[in-house]
C-alpha cells in the first residue's frame, strides 16, 4: 500500500521506543509495531532501541528473536521487570543510546525516547504520545494515592518531577519534526513545549472487532483501573442509577473499586482480547469518564458498532461525533460536559430516555471508525515521513553546498 516508495529513503532507519516488555503493552506499543511494518515495506527493517527489552522472548510476540539494542537499564537489578522505578535515570540512560550510522531515526514517546541524541546529518522524527503526564498537568491527581507520598516521600518525588520536567522541555529542542496522536496532544505539546506539531491519529485494528452483533442490556467500561481513568467516577454514576455496568481492566484501584462498586456492578478485572471483543460487541454503550490524549478503546468500541458516552474533554473530541438535535445519524455517541458523577448520571439518563442505541446506527458507527484505521495512519506516516526526509534532503544539500561556495572563495 505504499504511497511513494520511490522515494530514496536511507537503508540504515532507527526506531527508539522507552521499553518493550510483557508487563507495559498497549497502544504505544502497537503504534511502534505499524511503524516497524511499514518502514519493512516501503525501504527496509529498522533497527529497533528501546531501554529495556524481554518482548523478543516471547513466542506470540512480533517482536520473537527480534534483535532490539537497549541501555544499561536492562543489567541493572529489577531494570526489565519496574524499569519506571528508575525513572531519575532514564533521561540520562536514553541519551547514552548511540545512534551514530542512522540517518533518520523514529521515536515514539511517551515518557523519554524523544530525548535521544542525534547529529545535524541526521533526521529525527517523534511521534508523541504525551508529553510525560505525571510530570504536567496530571501530577496531583498521580500522587493522590500514590504510596510514596503516603509514607513521607511526597516532596523528593515532586522535586524528581520538577527535574524531569525541566529535561523533558530541554529535550523537545531535539526533535526536527513532532508528530502529536491528537490534536488535544498537540495543544499539550505547544503548552509545555512551545513547538509546532502535526496531528497524526494512531492506528487501531478495526478488523478485529464484529458491529452486527444484537446489543445486550449492558454497559461497559475498559480501561486501566489507575486514577487518571476516573473508573470510581462511572462505578459511582451506575451505582446511583441501578443500571448494569460490566468493568474490564487490572491496576492499583482494582480492589477500591471492587469495595465501591454496588450489585448491579461487575468489576471482571484483566480479560482477554477475545472477552473484551465479545463484550464490546453486544454492549448497549461504552462509557469512560477519563481525560485520554487520544483513547484507542473508544474507537475500537465504535468499530464493534457500539456508542461512547464519554466525557468531553481529550482525544475523544477527535474521535466520537457528539449526539445533538442536529447531528441525527451521523453521530457516535454522547459527550458529558462536566468530569462529575451529576454529569455522567444525566447524559446516561438522556441516552436511556431517548433510546439513542436504537437512533444511533452500528454500521455508520463501524464505517466511521474506518478513519483511524491501520491502513489510513501507513498511508498518511508514509506522506509525512516523506515530505519531512525530502526537505531535510534539500537542508543539507544547501548547507553543503554553501560551505563548498564558501571554501572556494577562501
Amino acid at each position: 500500500m505504499s504511497v511513494n516508495s520511490s522515494l530514496d529513503l536511507p537503508s540504515n532507519i532507527a526506531l527508539v521506543h522507552e521499553w518493550f516488555t510483557p508487563r507495559s503493552t498497549g497502544g504505544a506499543e502497537n503504534v511502534v509495531e505499524v511503524i516497524d511494518d511499514l518502514l519493512t515495506e516501503v525501504s527496509s527493517r529498522p533497527q529497533l532501541f528501546s531501554l529495556v527489552n524481554e518482548e523478543n522472548l516471547q513466542e506470540n510476540s512480533w517482536l520473537f528473536k527480534r534483535k532490539v539494542k537497549t541501555s544499561f537499564i536492562q543489567k541493572l537489578p529489577f531494570g526489565i521487570s519496574h524499569v519506571q522505578q528508575y525513572l531519575p535515570l532514564l533521561p540520562f540512560a536514553v541519551e547514552q543510546i548511540d545512534l551514530e550510522g542512522y540517518p533518520l531515526v523514529i521515536s515514539s514517546s511517551h515518557l523519554v525516547a524523544k530525548g535521544v541524541l542525534t547529529s545535524p546529518d541526521q533526521l529525527h522524527i517523534s511521534y508523541v504520545h504525551t508529553p510525560v503526564r505525571y510530570a504536567w498537568d496530571q501530577m496531583n491527581i498521580y500522587l493522590k494515592r500514590s504510596f510514596l507520598r503516603r509514607i513521607g516521600l511526597g516532596p523528593l518525588i515532586r522535586w524528581q518531577l520538577h527535574t524531569l520536567r525541566q529535561w523533558d522541555q530541554l529535550s523537545s529542542s531535539r526533535v526536527d519534526y513532532l508528530l502529536a496522536n491528537s490534536t488535544f496532544t498537540a495543544r499539550r505539546i505547544w503548552k509545555y513545549w512551545r513547538r509546532h506539531s502535526e496531528v497524526l491519529y494512531p492506528p487501531v485494528n478495526i478488523n478485529r472487532f464484529e458491529w452486527e452483533k444484537p446489543r445486550e442490556d449492558f454497559y461497559l467500561s475498559v480501561c486501566r483501573l489507575v486514577p487518571n481513568k476516573r473508573v470510581d467516577l462511572v462505578v459511582r454514576a451506575f451505582n446511583k442509577l441501578k443500571l448494569p455496568l460490566v468493568v474490564v481492566g487490572d491496576g492499583v484501584e482494582k480492589a477500591y473499586l471492587k469495595d465501591l462498586a454496588g450489585p448491579t456492578v461487575q468489576i471482571l478485572g484483566f480479560q482477554s482480547k477475545e472477552k473484551i471483543e465479545k463484550l464490546m460487541s453486544r454492549c448497549r454503550a461504552f462509557v469512560y469518564a477519563g481525560i485520554e490524549d487520544f483513547g484507542i478503546a473508544p474507537v475500537e468500541a465504535m468499530a464493534s458498532g457500539a456508542p461512547v458516552i464519554a466525557f468531553a474533554k481529550g482525544g475523544v473530541l477527535d474521535t466520537v461525533k457528539c449526539f445533538n438535535s442536529n447531528s441525527g445519524e451521523m453521530a457516535t455517541g454522547l459527550l458529558f460536559p462536566d468530569q462529575t458523577v451529576k454529569s455522567l448520571v444525566e447524559a446516561i439518563e438522556f441516552f436511556k430516555e431517548k433510546q439513542l442505541w436504537r437512533d444511533l446506527n452500528p454500521e455508520l458507527i463501524r464505517n466511521w471508525s474506518n478513519s483511524f484505521s491501520q491502513d489510513s495512519f501507513k498511508k498518511r506516516f508514509e506522506q509525512t515521513i516523506n515530505r519531512a526526509w525530502r526537505e531535510h534532503k534539500n537542508s543539507c544539500d544547501i548547507t553543503t553546498s554553501d560551505l563548498s561556495s564558501l571554501s572556494r572563495k577562501s
